[in-house]
């Protein structure tokens, strides 16, 4: 239902008088390497604008700080529709999609799965939107397994060597120093060192904790 990256987060533009109901989408793909476009489609099939559609790119479903998510949720207004091909699309786990659903609820803002809207007052309905978050849930569970199963046969093997950094400490200072300066936004920065935007998002935060760990070690201190 939007989009942004980080691993990618497209912004959409919006001109002229607002109009009542409309449909916000959102999509999301776990890796850099997975592609949109089917997403993008099922979504524009449903009746979604392509410039309402707001994006994760390269972010699980179990991390709910998604800008892309959160660009999604913030374009919902009262009577609008928030729109997903899939409910694993949105959350990965049975408390988020719960908690996605209530504040979208309370917002009266509708949940559209794939074409089939969410109406929090039918049991079945809610039955329903239980059982499909459950199933993300697990799904989810099974590819964790998977994967560090695979990491411990691997390095077991002696062919884990993990991946190299995109940058260098030296580039990512320098790209911080530039995102603080204000002068050039995300995908200017992201093209700049050619990078995905997920990258810089990530290089932003990894700066302002080890400063935020620099600030509290000295406060410690005095």
């Amino acid at each position: 239902m939007g989009s942004t990256s980080s691993r990618t987060t497209t912004r959409p533009t919006t001109t002229g008088t607002r109009k009542a109901g409309l449909l916000v989408g959102y999509a999301r793909v776990s890796t850099d390497e997975q592609d949109l476009t089917a997403q993008r489609e099922g979504l524009q099939a449903l009746g979604v604008a392509a410039e309402r559609i707001y994006v994760d790119h390269g972010l699980t479903g179990a991390n709910r700080d998604r800008p892309g998510l959160r660009e999604a949720l913030a374009a919902c207004r009262a009577g609008d529709t928030l729109v997903v091909t899939k409910l694993d699309r949105l959350a990965r786990s049975l408390p988020d999609a719960r908690d996605l659903a209530d504040e979208l609820t309370r917002r009266q803002v509708r949940l559209n799965l794939g074409g089939l809207v969410y109406d929090p007052t039918d049991p079945v309905g809610r039955l329903l939107f239980n059982v499909l978050a459950m199933v993300a849930e697990f799904e989810a569970d099974l590819i964790r397994g998977r994967t560090r199963e695979g990491m411990a046969i691997a390095r077991a093997k002696g062919r884990l060597r993990g991946k190299p950094p995109k940058l260098s400490r030296r580039q990512e200072d320098h790209l911080v120093a530039l995102h603080r300066a204000g002068q050039h936004t995300t995908a200017e920065l992201a093209e700049l060192f050619g990078v995905a935007r997920a990258t810089v998002y990530r290089a932003v935060d990894r700066a302002e904790r080890r400063a935020l760990a620099a600030t509290s070690t000295g406060t410690g201190k005095g």
